[in-house]
């Protein structure tokens, strides 16, 4: 059992996250390090997006390098608005070849079968297009109480995205523009087997926030479960067990002053935040995140 003092905690978390004073290589192996970037359109001083790759990257970071990056380069791919790298397609690709995970949702996808041919057929001949350019063609509409009731188009296209037949091509704006898979992804892109996958996944997931609480709760977007990955560790004066990148112990932390977004990856679990903040009277939201103790 490792045993790290709150302060350790601390740098173990900022210099996963890239928030210390070593540069990164680029755009590309930020992205790796972090696992993911989520494309928030909430964009109070900057979207979440560029902010997050700015405080990494500072002035070697323009938003054209994303759009670059997504759209010319394929070195990454957008999916639930989140960037990921193109590599790590193939640990995704067993869970979209799986039942969708709501017997509701499988349900209405059968129900409307044809409605989903129409939308490959389109796409065949005229793709991309944007979720307007799409006749609703549904025989059972999207049952909900709230936002997306009856937002048939756009929920079928969520739905065959997280199925890996469609892909996000590109963005006018804010608008996503939608084309058949085969021509967004690598074509020779495998399929990991899904134990394996989740294997990876945890792991990296460990790798990039380098200390998780181990009966860490499901946040939104994407859960920070890491399940085994890693090593077990107590940190001080906080219960239970916790999981630690071995590799991060001990590593030297240079901290330095950074703007965060709410949904950067190092503040978004607000309780691990809380808890390695806690009686650090020292410590403001600016030293969390520049590495202070």
């Amino acid at each position: 059992m490792i045993e790290l003092t709150r302060e350790q905690a601390r740098r173990i978390a900022v210099r996963a996250q890239l928030l210390d004073t070593r540069p990164p290589a680029g755009l590309l192996d930020t992205v790796r390090q972090l696992t993911l970037v989520q494309l928030e359109p909430t964009a109070a001083v900057a979207p979440t997006a560029d902010l997050v790759l700015w405080s990494r990257l500072g002035d070697a970071y323009e938003p054209q390098d994303l759009t670059t990056a997504l759209e010319l380069d394929n070195s990454q791919f957008e999916l639930a608005l989140l960037v990921r790298p193109m590599e790590d397609l193939p640990l995704l690709r067993a869970g979209m070849d799986g039942p969708p995970k709501y017997e509701s949702t499988a349900r209405w996808l059968d129900d409307n079968a044809e409605f989903r041919q129409d939308i490959l057929d389109r796409l065949e001949v005229d793709g991309p297009l944007t979720s307007r350019e799409f006749p609703d063609t549904s025989i059972v509409s999207w049952p909900s109480s709230g936002w997306n009731n009856n937002r048939n188009v756009m929920m079928m296209l969520e739905c065959m995205m997280m199925r890996g037949d469609i892909a996000v091509a590109k963005r006018e704006g804010r608008d996503r523009l939608w084309d058949l898979a085969e021509r967004v992804y690598h074509s020779d892109t495998a399929t990991v087997p899904l134990d394996e996958a989740l294997r990876i996944r945890a792991s990296r997931r460990l790798r990039s926030q380098g200390v998780v609480w181990e009966k860490t709760p499901d946040l939104p977007v994407e859960t920070t479960h890491v399940g085994s990955a890693g090593e077990p560790a107590t940190v001080e004066g906080l219960k239970g067990t916790w999981r630690v990148d071995p590799d991060a112990v001990g590593q030297p932390v240079d901290g330095r002053t950074a703007l965060l977004s709410p949904f950067d990856g190092l503040v978004r679990d607000r309780r691990r935040m809380k808890d390695l903040l806690e009686r650090c009277r020292s410590c403001t939201a600016t030293a969390w995140s520049a590495g202070s103790a």
